[in-house]
């Protein structure tokens, strides 16, 4: 960057840059192994194509923000932030059958026409997905490893990737075993946490700092203030997932509903609705078949409980937890503006 000042569509290009390409130049490996595989590496860099570049950005000031410069080669490992995350959007979109991801067709639809029309169609194209997503995230390590940072560098940081994954996946089978039981805000939140908050913020920052040589203290104002912000990511996503724009989210506002997952905006309304409300939503929640005007009555019982409202506080009092992390430390002010940017960009978005 040509200074400090924080500049977010830059820093993105600069992402945008090192993720495509090198996805890029593996998937040509990929295909070079048989023609049948060209499909396959299309959809790896599909995976990569978009994104708001959020898990390198804060990779990056996790480093910044120890006094670190400016860095190609850091820019690379935070780049490979991106390619863990997806992974676990491919693996997601699986688990959760959801047909589409920022207005087109998830991976394992798009594969569809890839194994033809065979009677394991559908089975095939879903195990073609997960190899994608196993293949991206084997990829994420070996971007890390070859960014060009001292090797002494690499080794401060490379065992927080297994404590990065660990709660990932403990996140995505919380979430699978949490699917149709009885709602609960606290075990949404818990979810949350694992599944989201921490490979959104808190880790990127961790490793970045570790990659910088960040102290104790530094490195626990990290946990502080990223993983609540990341559970406000989390926490927008959720209300976008059924009050968004299609337009802009890209998604199908009814696969939370469709899907009965332990959202918490799910479960706060499921705590304040009365015996005919819960009945409502008992006939409503897990239909495949769900249409507009049943996703509409879902709406409707919120707004009427205000769970949403309620959403929206608990948003605001995590970005509110977050910042005033930050400002238990004396950082360097570019770090300290672009962290409270990084924050709202996180926290108030349409997509």
């Amino acid at each position: 960057m040509a200074s400090d000042r924080w500049e977010s569509a830059a820093f993105k290009a600069r992402v945008d840059e090192v993720v495509c390409g090198f996805v890029s130049r593996e998937a040509d490996e990929f295909a070079a192994v048989d023609p049948m595989l060209g499909a396959v590496a299309e959809r790896l860099e599909a995976a990569v194509a978009d994104g708001k570049r959020l898990r390198a950005a804060f990779c990056y000031w996790g480093w910044r923000a120890v006094g670190q410069p400016d860095s190609d080669a850091l820019v690379r490992a935070a780049a490979s932030m991106e390619l863990v995350h997806a992974a676990a959007i491919v693996h997601d979109d699986l688990i959760d059958d959801s047909p589409l991801r920022h207005g087109r067709p998830t991976t394992h639809v798009a594969l569809l026409g890839a194994v033809g029309a065979r009677p394991d169609a559908d089975a095939a194209a879903r195990s073609l997905a997960m190899l994608v997503g196993d293949l991206l995230m084997a990829l994420a390590g070996q971007l890390f490893a070859t960014s060009g940072l001292p090797a002494a560098y690499l080794v401060r940081a490379r065992p927080l990737w297994a404590v990065m994954a660990r709660e990932l996946i403990a996140g995505e089978c919380l979430e699978i075993l949490r699917t149709g039981a009885g709602p609960d805000t606290q075990a949404s939140l818990k979810v949350i946490r694992y599944k989201t908050a921490k490979y959104t913020v808190e880790q990127p920052l961790l490793i970045g700092g570790a990659l910088a040589g960040a102290g104790t203290r530094l490195r626990e104002v990290y946990s502080a203030y990223g993983l609540p912000l990341g559970e406000a990511f989390q926490l927008r996503d959720d209300l976008l997932g059924l009050f968004g724009d299609p337009e802009h989210t890209g998604k199908d506002n009814g696969d939370d509903v469709r899907g009965r997952r332990p959202t918490a905006l799910l479960a706060e309304t499921w705590r304040l609705a009365d015996d005919a409300e819960r009945e409502l939503l008992r006939s409503l929640l897990g239909r495949d078949d769900l249409g507009a005007e049943g996703l509409g009555a879902v709406r409707e019982v919120m707004r009427r409980l205000r769970a949403p409202d309620r959403i929206e506080d608990m948003i605001g009092a995590r970005v509110e937890e977050a910042l005033g992390a930050l400002q238990k430390l004396d950082l360097p002010t570019y770090a300290a503006t672009a962290l409270t940017a990084l924050a709202h960009s996180a926290a108030v978005r349409l997509s």
